[in-house]
């Protein structure tokens, strides 16, 4: 349970930082608990429903072991904003390696990939995931669930670790702390206009799905707050969720930005 008292945190960091002992280690670990739940909750709103909870949760204590003990106090950085970092990392790193889309996803993603560049063809345009559904005799549900697992699998492999000379793990680039005083002014340009791109193509969305990406987001409700928020069912939530994804992924690649 997380100590509300700043005071009181303060101490338990001083006392870790004094002994070293695995009594202060699982006090600071039981405190900052609150960091897995969360973590592990955004995370697995994009994984398919084989990947287990338990398994998330195990791979985001390791990245909270780890960054109490290479925590540099020194630095200039909330260890909360560092934990979440090590955290992410260590999920996606557990799952990077194990095989966690079944081949029977595998060969179904394939197909909606195939009937999506086929119907573009014919439609000239960025096909529904209705349309896809009905040239697969699958559901519409179905689709977008399909193309939200190959879209986390893409992350994946973009938040793939690299490693040193001594085989030692690194931040991946998908979650390394970012420097804004080495940030290019060409890439600051290009940030802005995807950004003011993503925000007009959020505006084409329906009520509900703005609604959805905005709580998530940006105020970083779970599901099950949302569904509260707007008084409908955690998995009808998490149907509104994929849908506008992939809305949105089809909008941004029309502007060659996937």
């Amino acid at each position: 349970m997380a100590i509300k008292s700043p005071h009181r945190v303060k101490e338990l960091w001083e006392n870790w930082f004094l002994d070293q002992s695995e009594e202060s280690e699982n006090k600071l670990i039981e405190h900052y608990t609150y960091l897995i739940s969360f973590h592990v909750d955004r995370v697995a709103v994009n994984l398919p429903t084989n990947v287990h909870k338990d398994d998330l949760i195990s791979f985001a204590y390791i990245g909270l072991y780890d960054a109490i003990h290479k925590f540099e106090r020194e630095r200039d950085l909330k260890f909360d904003t560092y934990a979440s970092f090590r955290i992410r990392g260590s999920i996606i790193d557990g799952l990077r390696k194990e095989d966690w889309l079944s081949r029977a996803q595998r060969e179904k993603t394939k197909k909606v990939e195939r009937a999506t560049k086929v119907l573009e063809q014919q439609l000239q345009r960025a096909p529904s995931s209705q349309e896809i559904a009905d040239k697969l005799s699958m559901t519409k549900e179905e689709v977008e669930t399909l193309v939200q697992d190959k879209m986390f699998s893409n992350v994946l492999s973009i938040d793939q670790h690299i490693r040193d000379d001594d085989n030692s793990t690194q931040e991946g680039i998908g979650y390394t702390i970012p420097d804004d005083v080495s940030i290019q002014p060409d890439e600051i340009l290009v940030d802005e206009e995807i950004k003011n791109d993503l925000i007009e193509e959020i505006k084409s969305l329906n009520e509900n799905e703005q609604l959805v990406i905005s709580l998530f987001y940006d105020e970083e409700l779970t599901m099950t707050e949302i569904g509260e928020v707007l008084s409908l069912t955690t998995s009808r939530i998490s149907q509104i969720h994929k849908a506008a994804i992939f809305k949105l992924r089809n909008q941004l690649q029309e502007l060659q930005y996937l």
